[in-house]
């Protein structure tokens, strides 16, 4: 299975820098970057983070593909 994501997308939709999602979820831009192009599966504090600062659910942000 592998694990795709819309986090950009979403990113984008609220108008927020890789830097500015980063200070919001106490990460490195770096960290949002990999997570971004699929080369870091986030921890489930992360992603409930993530879906909570972009105001959508973890499912909008993050779908398995088998």
């Amino acid at each position: 299975m592998e694990l795709n994501n819309t986090l950009k997308v979403q990113r984008a939709i609220n108008n927020l820098t890789q830097a500015e999602l980063a200070d919001r979820v106490e990460v490195t831009r770096k960290t949002i970057n990999t997570v971004e192009n699929g080369k870091f599966v986030p921890s489930t504090v992360l992603a409930l983070k993530l879906a909570k600062t972009l105001g959508v659910s973890v499912e909008e942000i993050f779908t398995l593909v088998e």
